[in-house]
């Protein structure tokens, strides 16, 4: 029997473009994905989509079920958000802020969906840079933030893990090195966000391990740190998504960290009375879907 959420995986298929990002954003095992894809395929006799291409390209069977999936799914979700409506009120506020400075390059796209599912929630940006976000969460000053795991305290809801790329100008003395060591960077001028060094990931993480000593400079705006860099004034550790323009228009050149990279984990994190308050978990949903679809190289946690 063909049930909503076999809609709702053909959907996600199509949103994330492979089975592992769709297994992600359904919070499913890749297994367990194509356990109900081959069900499915068994049910109807024939392939619902071609494995190989990139995107992924539906057989007719496939898209005569998504057709059913676009003309169902919003209407189910809409009359679940309005049952919840009834059940937890229908109005909120929503006060988002930011450890993730360079998070603003696709959060306005989440809020703008976010504010047509719930038109009656308020939804707006703390202003200012914070260098403590959680302390905006004790204090009543925020509802949300995104950015790091602040443990116990709050409640968190995981969203997806993406690598940290060190950029620097065209004519670097590390420009020719496919990948960069901690001993790399002795000396280096590193531009960051002016927050605290230990919420630097490359600094925690690589340099003060390995006790490198380096100068720091700060600019408070992505592109302010992108054009210190292009200009030679030091080099910078930006998530993947920050820089994939200004790397392929050749402004920066980018490198990873490590053998392995370096990885950051990005987290929604709210104070225990708002967990499940059901705006708020829409809004979640809202990040890790249309992170999924739009954002290159990053790994949604579940």
């Amino acid at each position: 029997m063909l049930e909503i959420r076999h809609l709702r995986t053909l959907s996600a298929l199509r949103s994330a473009g492979s089975l592992v990002r769709a297994a992600q954003l359904l919070n499913l095992t890749q297994s367990a994905l194509s356990h109900q894809i081959k069900l499915l395929e068994d049910r109807y006799g024939g392939p619902l989509f071609e494995r190989k291409s990139v995107p992924i390209g539906f057989t007719a069977t496939g898209s005569r079920l998504l057709k059913l999936a676009d003309l169902l799914l919003p209407e189910i979700e809409t009359a679940e958000r309005e049952v919840a409506r009834l059940m937890q009120g229908d109005t909120g506020q929503l006060r988002v802020a930011l450890e993730c400075h360079t998070c603003f390059d696709w959060l306005m796209p989440v809020m703008d969906e976010f504010r047509k599912r719930w038109p009656e929630v308020e939804i707006d940006l703390v202003s200012g840079f914070h260098s403590e976000p959680a302390d905006l969460l004790r204090s009543g000053e925020a509802d949300l933030v995104i950015g790091s795991d602040y443990g116990p305290d709050f409640a968190t809801f995981p969203l997806f893990r993406f690598e940290i790329l060190v950029v620097m100008a065209q004519k670097h003395r590390l420009a020719q090195q496919r990948r960069l060591q901690a001993a790399d960077f002795d000396g280096e001028t590193l531009i960051t966000y002016p927050v605290p060094e230990e919420r630097i990931d490359l600094i925690r993480e690589v340099l003060h391990p390995a006790h490198i000593p380096f100068q720091r400079r700060t600019a408070e705006l992505t592109v302010a740190v992108l054009q210190l860099v292009a200009s030679r004034r030091g080099i910078a550790a930006l998530p993947n998504w920050a820089i994939k323009n200004y790397v392929d228009y050749d402004y920066v050149i980018a490198r990873p960290v490590g053998e392995q990279g370096l990885w950051s984990d990005l987290f929604v994190s709210v104070q225990e009375a708002q967990k499940h308050k059901a705006y708020v978990l829409d809004f979640v949903n809202v990040i890790r879907e249309q992170c999924a679809a739009s954002l290159d190289g990053i790994k949604l946690l579940s």
